[in-house]
């Protein structure tokens, strides 16, 4: 009776989230209710590995005890301020995030998508201000299938039609050019480039490695013609790919650093603009800002996700997991396969385009105990949190090789 009652409990919140929900997501249909470490609990009380850690914002595990005591304490403290006035969790935030990313400044926002459109903004400003480009002639150059966040002026520049489809007309000033191609990048520099955006591994474009050596002559290129490099490191940064920021592969500095999601460790939105001094000191007060940014909440949360990440050794884990879980997933016979690529535990397993999508094989996955994503029809995600043990890798790999084998 009670399994009975629990079965129709998921039915009935999905059948709520159909009714009063818009239906910009199609997720798989499992209510999840509850999470520890690795694991996630449905309502039935099932429980499943995760392997998307929420696109990579759970990277310290789900509910981590020492960041939870951190939110509770301070919520019963202090939680907004606003910028009119200071608190004292935002000065401590600004110098642990800049100190452990040598960073000289840190603009903090929400989400990911905020943390773009500001580095959209404090790159006109400083191309305006400083390199001197005409009145209202900046461009910014980006790459084909990237993925930005949501808003306006970033769907604007994607090349995928389900984005930015019914949305125009859209902002100008975006050049976009092929990932992974630096001849195509320095070809379309000119007297009004002012920044180039790249994800060093674009995430939802199925976890796409450019080419040894792009990212360290982008780098190059930008320094050679005085145009800013900002790197989108919200999917990407704070341990996902083995390094505490994927720039770190090739030794490089971007100019303005992104980074979101695994900040607050899943908790809370928090975002940050890391900078150099020069760039960030074309954004003066009044010219932008975040009622909830910088909020003392959201500090404490992140000083806390930020710690637990280096005292834990989790950027270690998951260079040596992620190494050890894509090349069980890469030794899988199957000709369901057509490549396994990632760095870290950022990785994808991309099936042959004969098999109707990738779709099927998530939720066969799901039947396992494995949450996964598919992302452009083929591909299937894997980023499960950064606490990820040997044992846990090596079973990940054994659903997969009995789905891909089923």
């Amino acid at each position: 009776m009670t399994d009975t009652l629990t079965r129709d409990r998921a039915a009935d919140l999905i059948a709520l989230e159909t009714l009063y929900g818009a239906t910009n997501y199609k997720p798989l249909d499992v209510v999840l209710t509850r999470g520890e470490g690795v694991y996630v609990w449905d309502v039935n009380g099932k429980r499943y590995l995760d392997c998307l850690a929420a696109y990579s914002a759970v990277n310290q595990g789900h509910c981590h005890p020492k960041i939870v005591a951190a939110m509770v304490e301070q919520a019963g403290r202090l939680t907004l301020t606003s910028r009119a006035f200071r608190n004292d969790q935002l000065p401590l935030f600004y110098e642990e995030l800049c100190t452990l990313t040598k960073s000289h400044k840190a603009l903090p926002m929400n989400s990911g998508a905020e943390a773009v459109e500001t580095a959209l903004k404090v790159a006109r400003k400083w191309g305006y201000e400083v390199k001197g480009v005409a009145k209202d002639r900046a461009e910014i150059i980006v790459c084909k299938q990237n993925f930005h966040g949501r808003t306006l002026a970033v769907v604007g520049f994607s090349s995928d039609p389900s984005t930015y489809r019914g949305f125009g007309p859209f902002a100008p000033g975006f050049v976009p050019v092929p990932y992974g191609d630096a001849a195509a990048l320095e070809a379309a520099i000119n007297e009004n480039t002012v920044a180039f955006l790249v994800e060093p591994i674009q995430g939802e474009a199925g976890v796409i490695v450019p080419p040894a050596g792009y990212m360290k002559t982008a780098r190059e290129l930008c320094t050679k013609h005085n145009v800013v490099l900002i790197c989108d490191e919200v999917q990407t940064g704070l341990g996902r790919t083995g390094k505490l920021l994927a720039e770190e592969h090739e030794g490089i500095e971007a100019d303005l650093t992104l980074v979101g999601k695994a900040l607050s460790g899943g908790f809370y939105p928090v975002s940050a603009v890391l900078s150099n001094d020069e760039v960030m000191s074309a954004i003066k007060p009044g010219e932008h800002g975040s009622t909830f940014g910088g909020n003392p909440l959201a500090c404490a949360v992140a000083r806390a996700a930020l710690k637990v990440l280096i005292e834990e050794d989790m950027i270690g884990n998951s260079e040596r997991i992620g190494a050890r879980l894509k090349a069980n997933l890469a030794s899988i016979k199957s000709d369901k396969v057509k490549e396994v690529r990632g760095r870290g535990l950022m990785l994808a397993l991309e099936l042959t385009e004969d098999l109707g999508g990738a779709r099927p094989y998530c939720e066969a996955l799901q039947h396992r105990g494995i949450l996964c994503k598919d992302t452009h029809d083929h591909t299937i995600r894997i980023s499960p949190p950064l606490v990820l043990t040997a044992d846990q890798a090596d079973w990940i790999a054994e659903q997969f090789e009995a789905v891909l084998r089923a």
